[in-house]
C-alpha cells in the first residue's frame, strides 16, 4: 500500500525534474559551453537546413518532369488501347464476313442436301420442337464468394458441375437423337470442344456461367425418354441424388438455336490411283 500511495502522491514529473536538476549541477545539460562546441552546433544546423532546402528545390524542379512523363505514358496507353480496339473490331468484322461466305457456300448446293449440310455443320439457325435441360451446381456450392459458386471455398468439388459432366450430357443428347444442340446459347458442331479452365467451363473457348441451359432439337418426348434412360441420363441422375446437382428437363414445342459463330468448311476429293493397269 505504501508503494501505491507513493506513486499516487509523487508523479513522474518530479523524477524528471530531479534528473534535469542533477544534470544541470554536473554541467552535462543545456547548450554547449565552449565556443568551439557552439560553432559545431551552428554548423550542423546550417548543414541540415541546406540539405532540406536542396532536397525541396530538386523535388520542385523534378515535379513537372515527372508529371509530364506520366501524362505522356497515359496518352501512349490510350492510343495503344484505341488501336487494339480498332484491330479487334476489324478482326470481328472479317470473322463475320468469312462466316457469312461459308454459310453461303454451304447453301449453294442443291435442295435438301444443302439444307442437311447446313444443319449438321451448324451453319444455319434451327427451329423446332425438342428438349430443354437445365443443369446447375449444388445449392451448397453457391453460398460464398458474393454468390459466385466459382469463388466458394471449403465445398467439395463434387458439388459443382464439371466439364466432363457437360460432355456426357451433350453426348447423351446426341446419342438419343438430337439434331442440333446448344449450351447457354452456344451452338455446338462436330468440331466443338467442352473444356475446363480452372473452375470455369468453356465451350469453344468461351466461358459459361451456371446454370447451364442445354437446348436440343428433335422429337421432344422420344428424345427426353431416351436420354433419361440412357447411361448418360442415369449418370446425371446419380449426380443429382448423390451430390445435389440440380437438374430439370422439359419437352418444348418450339426451340430456336442460333447458327454457330464460326464455321470451318473443309472439302475432300477422292484420291486417284496412278500407275495401275
Amino acid at each position: 500500500m505504501s508503494l501505491l500511495t507513493n506513486v499516487m502522491d509523487h508523479s513522474l514529473d518530479d523524477g524528471y525534474a530531479e534528473a534535469a536538476a542533477r544534470k544541470k549541477a554536473e554541467g552535462a545539460g543545456g547548450l554547449p559551453k565552449t565556443l568551439r562546441a557552439k560553432l559545431g552546433l551552428a554548423a550542423g544546423l546550417v548543414l541540415a537546413a541546406l540539405v532540406v532546402t536542396v532536397g525541396a528545390a530538386q523535388a520542385r524542379v523534378a515535379a513537372p518532369v515527372v508529371a509530364k512523363e506520366r501524362e505522356e505514358l497515359i496518352d501512349r496507353i490510350d492510343r495503344e488501347t484505341e488501336a487494339a480496339d480498332k484491330l479487334e473490331s476489324s478482326v470481328d468484322a472479317l470473322r463475320d464476313d468469312v462466316s457469312t461466305r461459308q454459310r453461303e457456300a454451304l447453301k449453294s448446293g442443291d435442295g435438301d442436301q444443302a439444307e442437311l449440310m447446313g444443319l449438321l455443320s451448324g451453319a444455319t439457325e434451327v427451329r423446332g420442337p425438342g428438349v430443354k435441360l437445365v443443369v446447375d451446381d449444388a445449392k451448397e456450392a453457391s453460398t460464398g464468394g458474393d454468390g459466385d459458386p466459382r469463388e466458394t471455398a471449403g465445398f467439395s468439388d463434387t458439388g459443382r458441375v464439371r466439364d466432363r459432366d457437360m460432355q456426357r450430357v451433350v453426348n447423351g443428347l446426341w446419342a438419343s437423337g438430337a439434331e442440333a444442340v446448344s449450351v447457354n446459347g452456344q451452338r455446338l458442331t462436330a468440331l466443338s470442344a467442352i473444356r475446363a479452365a480452372g473452375e470455369a467451363i468453356l465451350v469453344d473457348n468461351k466461358p459459361l456461367v451456371p446454370p447451364y441451359t442445354v437446348l436440343a432439337v428433335g422429337d421432344g418426348k422420344r428424345l427426353s425418354t431416351r436420354f433419361q434412360n440412357s447411361a448418360d441420363g442415369l449418370y446425371l441422375h446419380a449426380l443429382q441424388e448423390n451430390f445435389g446437382i440440380r437438374t430439370a428437363i422439359s419437352v418444348e414445342g418450339g426451340l430456336r438455336l442460333p447458327a454457330a459463330p464460326s464455321v470451318i468448311v473443309r472439302t475432300a476429293q477422292p484420291r486417284t490411283e496412278k500407275g495401275t493397269s
